[in-house]
């Protein structure tokens, strides 16, 4: 089984951006444990740059999964190869160019899917306990707000 980090203590004075990374990753933590106590002890987090990405399609180009991760084609290769040989994904040829594949959740890849996503639904209502339902509406308020401005600065 995976061994999960356990999040260092951080000083009042962080950057913004850091925090940002710290609440992501601590978040991130914990929907992977559920999903290795789901019965999935052979995944890696990485793993999840892939998996969460099937909670909103199936059949996806690898170049789409690397877009949406954020990571380049080789290294979403791996990662797909590596969940290939797990069974949880396979891939087919692409309907619509014979040159290309697609990649296809197994029935194993839709279990661990459904268990990530109740994973991800009890984090937010943990967040919402934490926060109010006022302050989750506007924690998702602002951190909308700074990825749209900071979107469009980028692609100006």
């Amino acid at each position: 089984m995976v061994s999960t980090p356990k999040m260092p203590e951080f000083p009042d004075d962080l950057p913004t951006v850091a925090l940002f990374r710290l609440a992501y990753n601590v978040l991130s933590i914990r929907i992977f444990d559920a999903v290795v106590s789901g019965g999935y002890g052979d995944l890696r987090p990485a793993h999840g740059n892939v998996m969460e990405q099937f909670g909103r399609e199936d059949g996806l180009r690898l170049t789409d999964l690397a877009s949406g991760a954020g990571m380049t084609a080789q290294s979403m290769s791996e990662l797909v190869d590596d969940l290939e040989r797990k069974g949880y994904v396979e891939r087919r040829p692409d309907p619509s160019d014979r040159r290309a594949k697609r990649i296809y959740l197994t029935e194993k890849g839709k279990h661990n899917v459904s268990v990530a996503a109740q994973a991800v639904a009890d984090t937010e209502a943990s967040i919402i306990e934490a926060l109010g339902q006022e302050g989750y509406e506007e924690v998702r308020r602002l951190i909308q707000a700074v990825i749209a401005r900071e979107s469009r600065s980028h692609n100006a």
